[in-house]
């Protein structure tokens, strides 16, 4: 690792000459070589995003977050930043109480028929999409945005039902459970229909855990008949615009990635975990087919030392050459990383 002193600051120095080119994430999605290593997270934490600009948003508006949270991703090395969607676009649930963990039993709001017709649907028309329009005019030169959903297809419908119900609900009420996800599924894909129309709007992330550390959430079969299709739609949609996929997933998806890569037609796949799959491993099976993205394992990141990371880093670098691979971490960044390991990861893509 470079005699370096592991800080924002020096980070910062790397970046303030280095201009953003999504063209090098497009070149990534088309597991084609990138001019440079790229940089990928899903997103990452408000003290970092702090930290990098200096200040917090000068207001709490959606559009003063967005543009904040743009000048962050600029300022880090990223081609582009993750865009959250509005808060006006959710799926509601019932009160639960927060904690790290909560049951996914906890926000149940639809159990049988009359939950169902009197659930508050969120309605595309009532969201302000002003915020594009905005970004149309804002965007940092050479930068695009990649937005998110409010949660995915499988993981709205588990939440809305409850995990216990949506399993009785696959036998005792086939038609209730497929009339939820149809609803879920169509609302999502007016959500990435509609953003889809904006310059501003680089590729899109279509985030949906599917599983844990052994499995599917739901059986091969039923994530086929439920999930999949609404996937399927989404990139399909998506690459009629002219612009690529990014699936968000944890989750043991080995079963299933078939589908995700020759039926559904994502462009590129996010979230590794090692307990499951390195993603070394991952790259060297799945690279001619899907592109890969991040990969470091969360917990090595928080485990290792800087110098760890940063080799770690730099070897799936070399491993990859930069081409169909962007660098970054497992899952996201999360405030209990180590600062200086988040760092030396991006150091080992930063240095040319």
């Amino acid at each position: 690792m470079k005699n370096i002193e592991l800080t924002i600051e020096s980070i910062k120095k790397i970046t303030e000459n280095r201009q953003p080119q999504f063209g090098n994430i497009e070149s990534i999605l088309a597991r084609g070589k990138a001019d440079r290593t790229v940089l990928f997270e899903l997103f990452m934490n408000y003290s970092l995003y702090t930290d990098v600009n200096g200040h917090g948003p000068k207001d709490s508006s959606f559009k003063e977050k967005i543009l904040w949270t743009m000048q962050a991703f600029r300022r880090l090395g990223y081609d582009y930043f993750s865009l959250d969607a509005p808060s006006d676009f959710f799926f509601p649930r019932c009160e639960h109480n927060e904690g790290d963990s909560i049951s996914q039993n906890d926000m149940t709001m639809i159990r049988n028929r009359s939950d169902f017709n009197s659930y508050p649907w969120p309605r595309i028309e009532m969201i302000d999409f002003s915020y594009l329009d905005l970004l149309n005019h804002e965007m940092i030169p050479g930068m695009k945005a990649i937005p998110f959903s409010p949660g995915g297809v499988l993981e709205n419908t588990t939440e809305i039902l409850g995990f216990d119900n949506m399993c009785y609900l696959l036998y005792d009420d086939p038609e209730l459970l497929e009339d939820v996800f149809t609803r879920v599924g169509g609302i999502l894909l007016e959500y990435y229909k509609t953003i889809l129309d904006y310059d501003c709007i680089g590729a899109v992330i279509v985030n949906d855990d599917w599983g844990f550390a052994t499995q599917t959430m739901l059986s091969t079969e039923m994530m086929r008949k439920y999930v999949v299709p609404w996937h399927k739609r989404i990139a399909e949609i998506t690459h009629k615009a002219g612009k690529k996929t990014i699936m968000h997933s944890c989750g043991q998806l080995e079963l299933i990635m078939d589908d995700v890569i020759d039926d559904i037609k994502h462009d590129g796949k996010h979230s590794y975990e090692d307990k499951i799959l390195p993603v070394e491993e991952a790259y060297l099976c799945w690279n001619d087919r899907i592109a890969i993205f991040g990969g470091i394992d969360i917990d090595f990141i928080c485990r290792s030392t800087p110098e760890e990371v940063y080799n770690r880093s730099k070897s799936m670098c070399e491993l990859t050459g930069n081409k169909g691979y962007a660098l970054g971490t497992g899952n996201s960044v999360p405030e209990y990383i180590p600062r200086k390991n988040y760092l030396a990861m991006l150091l080992a893509g930063l240095e040319e």
